[in-house]
């Protein structure tokens, strides 16, 4: 009797763990694709909309302010500086999101892509940990002393995740399809380009 029930209490056992083995939900296979676009998303952010030095500077630049200054009213200068300030913690936000996204595609996907040396991998991380507390201090700054508080700090930022980028970007290359050098110069017979 204390055998069947041993028996028997085996096979719930196995049963049940059969049940939570088929209730897991599939991860994600490593190194897919999802993740591989995920990251090039992040790098055309960064690179097209939010470290081009035009962008900083309609973001950062004292153009602006000098205007709304020279309109004398002190409620239009403190709304704009409200505004300013607000602008300018989403720019940090949306950079710190983007970098840690390009950080979580790195750490976890890339070695199955990307053939890095050993200290270029160190430098990478190394940036990413300097990147990480600059945009922290940044955000700090911006909160408490408003938006031109730490221009210098802001160059600096952009500058180091230009410089991820341009790293994990030549990691990635693959992704960029190559365009043809003979790619629309033949013609049709009705003279458009083919």
């Amino acid at each position: 009797m204390i055998q069947l029930l041993f028996l028997v209490a085996v096979g719930a056992g196995l049963l049940a763990l059969l049940y939570v083995v088929m209730r897991r939900t599939p991860t994600a296979a490593e190194g897919s694709g999802g993740a591989l676009v995920a990251a090039k998303h992040s790098l055309q952010a960064l690179q097209g909309g939010l470290l081009p030095a035009e962008s900083i500077g309609r973001v950062f630049g004292r153009h602006d302010l000098a205007y709304i200054e020279s309109l004398g009213s002190r409620e239009l200068r403190d709304l704009f500086l409200t505004e300013r300030k607000r602008l300018a913690l989403l720019w940090i936000g949306e950079v710190r999101e983007q970098v840690d996204g390009l950080k979580h595609f790195h750490t976890r996907r890339s070695r199955l892509f990307a053939h890095m040396s050993r200290r270029t991998e160190l430098s990478l991380a190394l940036d990413f940990v300097n990147l990480q507390v600059q945009t922290r201090v940044l955000q700090m700054l911006m909160q408490w002393q408003g938006p031109y508080a730490a221009p210098s700090l802001v160059r600096r930022t952009a500058s180091r995740a230009a410089g991820i980028c341009a790293t994990l970007d030549e990691s990635l290359a693959f992704l960029t399809p190559a365009l043809p050098a003979n790619f629309g110069s033949s013609s049709g017979a009705d003279g458009t380009t083919v």
